[in-house]
């Protein structure tokens, strides 16, 4: 049995959702990477990229990511969607024996209509002002994401699928 699930995908894929029903079904402990980086660093993630900008808290996430996995977890955890694909994460993330990783895809047109109304919550695409805009932001931002997404071991398509189907699909990775 696995010890911890890994979620890795874009933003607004499901991880948070996915990860709380199936942490909640199993009785394990949810965490997620970018709550995670807000408590420790007592501040939110918007305010760090003020502060620091993109590569300052891309280096932050490392150091919390690593710290985060470094300890002998029984969890379902949520990586921020750009976690995979700075630095050398994704191969740090999928070299780890006690954690499986799992990429939830999902497709850009899906992704904006869930996005666009929290838009100005995700300092990324708070400047997107059109659902036009932000799934063709979503589409390019895709493009060079999803090499590094695929490295996962297992994937899982959430298009038009239920809550209840992927958290079933996701469980059994845990036995």
């Amino acid at each position: 049995m696995a010890k911890s699930l890994i979620l890795i995908g874009y933003m607004g894929c499901g991880k948070t959702v996915l990860g709380k029903c199936l942490a909640k079904r199993k009785s394990l402990d949810f965490i997620d990477l970018d709550e995670f980086i807000e408590t420790e660093e007592n501040t939110s993630i918007s305010k760090i990229f003020e502060k620091v900008g993109e590569l300052g808290f891309r280096k932050k996430e490392r150091f919390y990511m690593e710290k985060l996995l470094s300890q002998n977890l029984r969890a379902i955890i949520s990586l921020g969607g750009g976690t995979p694909c700075y630095f050398d994460n994704v191969n740090y993330v999928i070299k780890k024996d006690r954690f499986q990783s799992v990429y939830l895809k999902t497709s850009p047109k899906i992704l904006a209509s869930r996005l666009f109304e929290e838009r100005n919550h995700r300092p990324i695409i708070s400047h997107l002002d059109t659902p036009e805009d932000l799934e063709e932001f979503i589409s390019k931002h895709l493009f060079e994401r999803v090499p590094f997404y695929i490295m996962a071991k297992y994937h899982i398509s959430t298009n038009d699928r239920s809550i209840e189907d992927l958290v079933d699909q996701l469980e059994k990775l845990l036995t």
